[in-house]
């Protein structure tokens, strides 16, 4: 895994703060445009985390099965990510 660990947890840890901060919003009855406007933050923030682990998924893993020369695991890599850009079609 070549995911920069350190960095992902940081940015994990800071969704995980602004995920507070919206419960205490809603608490608050903070306006909801301004709650509507944080849960975009957060939404953005998980979009780039989850960028950063495809990449690193693309260029270990699969990297790996195209360089073994094993094509079954060559096509389990592919429909993996697949089945992934499916799940992403469907949010």
């Amino acid at each position: 895994m070549l995911i920069d660990k350190e960095n992902t947890l940081k940015r994990l840890n800071r969704i995980e703060g602004q995920v507070r901060g919206i419960k205490k919003m809603i608490e608050e009855e903070r306006y909801c445009i301004e709650v509507l406007q944080q849960m975009q933050a957060v939404k953005a923030a998980l979009s780039k985390v989850e960028d950063a682990i495809l990449k690193d998924h693309s260029n270990t893993c699969v990297a790996s099965a195209i360089a073994s020369g094993n094509a079954k695991q060559q096509q389990e890599k592919f429909n993996e990510l697949i089945d992934l850009i499916g799940r992403y079609k469907s949010n």
